[in-house]
């Protein structure tokens, strides 16, 4: 098969593509880190579990929401457990899985962190964007989660009822 080269508007559209998903973690941690003391992912678990009926997920279901491997979500949720924020235990209808569940202190630091990071999201992604643009953004996410996640492992992020 012949490689199909890229033209310049495919060319130009991917560079940008590229730099705003090189840039933006590093926007998002920084002020996660100065502001409230975690990491960008460390408040999506924390995120993740604060919107979960009784602030509470089996680690694959939170592993799919965050797309963390459970080698990584384990060590992270390990931290989280030591400052107080996360607790795990069996899983009464699973007793070969574990629950996480969001503690009181964990829910005090998520609401604490989440407005400077909605206000970095607004200011970086989203001011910047006509409202017209910001459903072309909805529309052109939907077309590359299409194909980068075809069984919508991240689905739960936007859409709770198709998770687990």
């Amino acid at each position: 098969m012949e490689t199909q080269w890229l033209d310049e508007t495919e060319r130009e559209a991917w560079l940008r593509l590229i730099a705003v998903v090189e840039l933006l973690p590093g926007v998002l941690d920084t002020q996660l880190r100065s502001a409230s003391g975690m990491t960008h992912f460390e408040y999506l678990v924390l995120a993740m579990l604060s919107e979960a009926p009784d602030r509470t997920l089996r680690m694959t279901a939170l592993g799919q929401r965050t797309n963390a491997t459970l080698p990584r979500l384990s060590h992270v949720v390990r931290r989280l457990e030591d400052r107080g924020l996360v607790e795990r235990f069996p899983c009464p209808e699973d007793g070969r899985a574990t629950n996480s569940r969001l503690t009181a202190a964990g829910w005090e630091a998520v609401v604490a962190a989440a407005p400077g990071h909605v206000d970095t999201v607004r200011q970086h992604v989203l001011d910047p964007l006509t409202r017209e643009q910001l459903g072309q953004l909805r529309e052109i996410g939907d077309a590359l989660l299409s194909r980068l996640d075809p069984d919508g492992r991240m689905t739960a992020l936007y859409d709770p009822e198709r998770a687990e």
